[in-house]
């Protein structure tokens, strides 16, 4: 039975990686290593907890002594584990400084110390920073705008380095922003669906006309799966995404519509400090090379979302207090 090790796993995209996995790849045993931040949340995984094939390790990435001691029994390493928020990232840099760079060399000398067969190493489109123009392509230059941006694309490159110096069997993926269930409520579309089902206002940055590309966390799945699968890739980076682009503002409009809530609960806020334009990638590379393409429409997926949060108060109601709300509170002062 090969041994995967998931860092990060009880976060948003990781859990919803696990339950994928493990469904679909019962002769797999998977180790879901995540030091439960204030994003990790078990609750992501109480559906799969029980399964023989499935252990929880509660540890941090940069403790090397026991990143080592799980690595003997490790074949594939896929590595979500990070600080992911942007706002947090300008408020205070060091610890994605430490988890998103220094915890991935630590992932990578224990891949080098054990012969992994496998290292995937999830990146994101806020390397890039601006898209311009056309959608931003896998070789273009990567100019992170923001101290999160920046940490990921130090690991990104650090990865690479570890596949051009030390022939480590590694693989960078760029995914876009996603959504979809166990997202947690500070990012912008689970915050805009609980908010507005508690009838409190959608905080929208500067004027709303930044556009993403949005793939539903499904989708990103998908890829990962196809991508850890697909042989003669060792070095490369894959960008993901939809193609779909949708700016803030038609989100928190779409948003308000389905779930009948008047337009008034819009509130516009100052812009963050470096706040990109335009993210969006280029996906003809792992459509060509690995016939992988998102299969889900927006709409659709939004819905699903949606209702997810509408079915699962419970799981958002007791995050939305504590920290949450101290943090909340200082980013949008007055609302």
């Amino acid at each position: 039975m090969k041994g995967v090790l998931v860092t990060g796993g009880a976060g948003f995209i990781g859990s919803n990686f696990v339950r994928y996995f493990l469904n679909k790849y019962p002769e797999y045993f998977v180790v879901n290593l995540d030091k439960l931040t204030y994003a990790g949340n078990l609750d992501n995984l109480k559906d799969i907890e029980n399964f023989k094939n499935y252990q929880f390790i509660k540890g941090d990435i940069t403790d090397e002594k026991l990143v080592n001691k799980i690595g003997k029994d490790i074949n594939v390493i896929i590595n979500f584990a990070a600080e992911s928020h942007v706002d947090r990232s300008i408020g205070d840099p060091s610890q994605f400084i430490m988890t998103d760079v220094y915890g991935t060399y630590v992932l990578l000398e224990m891949a080098r110390k054990y012969k992994i067969d496998r290292f995937i190493q999830i990146s994101t489109d806020e390397v890039y920073g601006e898209a311009i123009d056309e959608p931003c392509l896998e070789t273009d230059p990567l100019m992170p705008k923001s101290p999160y941006a920046a940490s990921k694309a130090g690991a990104d490159r650090l990865v690479f380095s570890y596949w051009a110096t030390y022939n480590l069997p590694v693989v960078i993926t760029r995914c876009t922003n996603n959504y979809g269930p166990n997202q947690y409520p500070e990012k912008m579309i689970p915050l805009f669906v609980t908010n507005a089902l508690e009838n409190k206002p959608l905080p929208v940055y500067g004027d709303g006309e930044n556009t993403r590309d949005w793939i539903y966390v499904e989708d990103h799945c998908q890829a990962l799966d196809v991508t850890l699968h697909s042989k003669g890739v060792e070095g490369e980076v894959f960008n993901i995404g939809s193609g779909i682009e949708k700016s803030i503002l038609d989100i928190a409009e779409m948003i308000l519509v389905i779930l009948h809530k008047p337009k008034s609960l819009i509130k516009f806020v100052k812009d963050r400090p470096g706040h990109v334009r335009r993210h969006a990638v280029d996906t003809r590379k792992i459509k060509n090379r690995l016939k992988w393409d998102s299969a889900t429409g927006f709409s659709e997926a939004l819905e699903k979302t949606i209702k997810w949060y509408v079915n699962h108060e419970w799981w958002w109601k007791k995050i939305k207090s504590g920290e949450y709300m101290e943090y909340y509170k200082r980013m949008y002062k007055g609302l």
